[in-house]
């Protein structure tokens, strides 16, 4: 089958199409036939050299896909070969044929589209299993979500306006806020001239924030300790700005605040399992509903993996990007 791989780690142009053997389903995995795959910063990272897949995962990138159930491991029940699914994997997304665990399988919700449906695994589980499993946010709490016109602020913004929260948003253009206006959110700060601290602070009459999802790590770690309200939590799921920070432990235990570092790839597979039921129970519905859509900026199709790199590191896109499987 063709695939995606990165003989020698670098910038866009060290992906390349290879022909690599067709995987078999092992006892309870199913074996996918790819339709399309969400690009992620993950494969970009992955690409560069900087997050290796875990022990006994593909090496191919690719950490969400939709297709069709092509054929059944050992042990598998509930799901059978011509099934239009949806899939969060630890790897090998960017092929034709993928191997995924059955208890990581999805159905495509009704209404949306088998290639679209790619954009939604990895963005849905990553969302609700921080923003609500982890830090439960509540109707009525106030929400901020940084690079909130990306694959996970455009999910996040949805899920959190459907379950009464007020959401505020960081991003660094003022069409990028549009979009976030036009997801339903209600506080817009554009990072490059403004500080989101005040304007958080100023837009909820002093309160801040109870709940804020990160991507940036070291670099935004004290100002969101700063916005976060009393009993406030921050999760934190990327390191975009640095690895290393400085916590005022003062500031924290003065608000009751918690701070929490997560990730999801190279969680065991009963955990993912389990985010997977999750969503599909809680946020389905409001997908099938027309609540929360998928939000696809861009397709490629697979051998052009190096521009949807591209498009994604010059970070001008909103929603996510796909690779189409032809």
């Amino acid at each position: 089958m063709r695939a995606i791989t990165v003989p020698t780690p670098g910038g866009p142009e060290a992906l390349a199409v290879s022909d690599v053997p067709t995987p078999a389903p092992r006892e309870g995995e199913v074996l996918v036939r790819v339709v399309a795959a969400g690009v992620n910063r993950a494969d970009s990272m992955q690409r560069q050299g900087h997050y290796p897949p875990p022990p006994g995962e593909s090496e191919v990138p690719g950490l969400e896909v939709s297709g069709v159930v092509e054929a059944l491991g050992e042990g598998v029940d509930g799901w059978s070969v011509g099934d239009e699914v949806c899939a969060l994997l630890a790897g090998g997304g960017y092929a034709e044929h993928v191997r995924v665990p059955a208890g990581q399988l999805l159905p495509v919700p009704t209404g949306v589209s088998l290639e679209d449906a790619a954009a939604l695994p990895e963005v849905a589980c990553t969302v609700w299993s921080n923003v609500f499993l982890t830090a439960n946010l509540q109707p009525g709490e106030v929400f901020l979500v940084h690079g909130g016109s990306s694959g996970i602020g455009t999910m996040a913004i949805q899920l959190a306006k459907a379950v009464g929260a007020r959401v505020a948003v960081t991003a660094g253009s003022a069409a990028k806020l549009d979009a976030c206006r036009e997801l339903g959110a209600d506080v817009l700060v554009n990072y490059r001239d403004e500080d989101f601290v005040e304007r958080v602070r100023e837009a909820t009459d002093g309160h801040g924030a109870d709940v804020v999802l990160d991507n940036m790590g070291a670099k935004y770690l004290g100002r969101n300790v700063d916005v976060l309200a009393a009993n406030g939590r921050l999760v934190v799921i990327g390191l975009q700005g640095g690895r290393v920070g400085e916590l005022d432990l003062g500031q924290l235990l003065a608000k009751r605040g918690a701070v929490i570092a997560t990730s999801l790839r190279a969680r065991p597979h009963t955990e993912k399992a389990a985010i997977v039921a999750a969503v599909r129970e809680h946020v389905w519905p409001l997908v099938e509903d027309g609540t929360v859509r998928p939000i696809v900026h861009s397709r490629h199709p697979l051998e052009s993996a190096a521009d949807a790199h591209r498009e994604l590191e010059e970070s001008g896109h909103i929603g996510k990007i796909l690779l189409t499987v032809g």
